[in-house]
């Protein structure tokens, strides 16, 4: 079947999912990043054998380059929608982690704030899915 060229939903939506993780990759290695230490469990510093804040700038490099790579290599579209659908389950511990905790992060500073955000993580992962899926 010939592609279609032109704006479509999906690649609007793959837009807007580039533009988010771009934005939070940013915040992450920039005015959110000693917020955002707060989010990392300490059971990562020992697994990973490193400290918070190189957690938090490695995640945020990985969410800028996933945004960056997700409009620029379109032949690898479907891959680089894997990668991030993996990402925003492998960061879910720290979500919770901060749910359990109780504590504030930038845009989370409510008990529900943090509550409510567990659940977005699945719509997310499957944001990066759908987006990434010709069909």
């Amino acid at each position: 079947m010939p592609r279609r060229r032109g704006l479509t939903v999906r690649s609007v939506a793959r837009g807007a999912l580039s533009l988010l993780l771009v934005a939070a990759g940013v915040s992450h290695v920039t005015w959110g990043r000693r917020g955002y230490r707060i989010v990392v469990p300490d059971w990562a510093t020992r697994v990973l054998r490193t400290d918070k804040d190189a957690i938090v700038v490695a995640s945020g490099a990985v969410e800028g380059i996933l945004g960056v790579a997700l409009v620029a290599l379109p032949l690898e579209r479907r891959r680089i929608g894997t990668a991030i659908a993996a990402f925003f389950v492998a960061v879910f511990p720290g979500n919770v982690h901060q749910w359990r905790t109780g504590r504030s992060a930038p845009g989370l500073s409510t008990d529900r704030a943090r509550f409510v955000r567990l659940f977005l993580q699945v719509p997310l992962v499957a944001w990066a899915w759908w987006a990434t899926r010709e069909r």
